[in-house]
Formats: C-alpha cells, sequence, structure tokens
C-alpha cells in the first residue's frame, strides 16, 4: 500500500527523533521539530488534555526520513484523538506520503476505538489546511478542524472490520 515507490513506513520509536528533526530542517520555513517530541513519544510530556495512548509512524525514503506523523487519544473539544504531528519534507510533499501517514494514524486511531479526530491547523503552513480539509476535516474554529469519523479515510473494506472496536 506504499504510494511511492522505495518508501517504507513503520512505527516510530523515541530512536527516531533526532532523524525526524533532522527531517525538518529540509524546510527552514517549518521551524525546528518539537523539542518535546522524544519526551511525547515517552509518555512525560502530555499535550492539553491528552490521554496516554498515542503512537508516530516515520516514512522512511532510505536513508532519510521522508515525513512522521504522530497523534494521540484526547478529550479535548470532546473528541476522541488529535493529530499532534505531521510534516513531510519539501522533496517528497504532494506525493502520496502525507496522505499515507494520515492513513495510517487513522487506523490507529479506529483500532482504539477514536473516531472524532482533531489537530490544530498551523496558521503559518499555508498548505496545511488545504491538505487536512481535502482528507475530510471540517472547521471545528478558527484554529482546529476535526474529522466527525476518521474512518471515512479508510478503505471501505477495513472501515466495516473496526467498526465498533
Amino acid at each position: 500500500m506504499n504510494p511511492v515507490a522505495g518508501v517504507r513506513y513503520r512505527e516510530a520509536t523515541v530512536a527516531d527523533v533526532a532523524e525526524i528533526a533532522r527531517s525538518r530542517l529540509a524546510d527552514p520555513e517549518a521551524g525546528r521539530a518539537d523539542p518535546r517530541m522524544a519526551a511525547y513519544l515517552q509518555g512525560t510530556h502530555h499535550p492539553q488534555r491528552a490521554l496516554a495512548p498515542r503512537v508516530a509512524y516515520v516514512a522512511l525514503h532510505d536513508p532519510d526520513v521522508a515525513g512522521y506523523i504522530a497523534g494521540h487519544l484526547t478529550r479535548r473539544y470532546d473528541c476522541d484523538g488529535e493529530v499532534q504531528y505531521l510534516f513531510v519534507a519539501p522533496r517528497h510533499r504532494r506525493s502520496g506520503i502525507g496522505s499515507e501517514l494520515l492513513r495510517r494514524l487513522a487506523r490507529w486511531f479506529a483500532e482504539q476505538g477514536a473516531f472524532r479526530i482533531c489537530v490544530d491547523v498551523d496558521a503559518d503552513s499555508p498548505s496545511a489546511r488545504p491538505f487536512y480539509t481535502g482528507h475530510g476535516a471540517t472547521r471545528l474554529n478558527d484554529h482546529w478542524l476535526v474529522w466527525e469519523d476518521i474512518r471515512t479515510l479508510l478503505p471501505s473494506g477495513m472501515r466495516g472490520r473496526l467498526v465498533g472496536q
């Protein structure tokens, strides 16, 4: 299900944080990676109203991190989950990597029984809002978008297997 030849996806660990941070350096406008990322993945940094279960995935275009995503369960805005991080290196944008990372996180949320998912949209990223709304998110407030049911991002055959989990 890899949309880009030569790209591998896997769950990320704290050991990946240095390479994740290095990948962001390819986009000076994006700024540095969140210095709390290692603590977030270790479960010692908790965003507002976050619950403990969380996961991150990396897209690897050997030997580099082409992109990453992370999310956690939450009670923020009456949501079940929240997308915490999503980044794709500039040379890999518009290749399907971001969409595939989002689908992988959507599957994890569905497996957790988390269907209403929110994301804080970076106002400094002109492509963030169109990316998320293009994947079915709708306006929650000035800064946040929401999927009422994240399973809409999953292939129809998979959605049925994850209903009610």
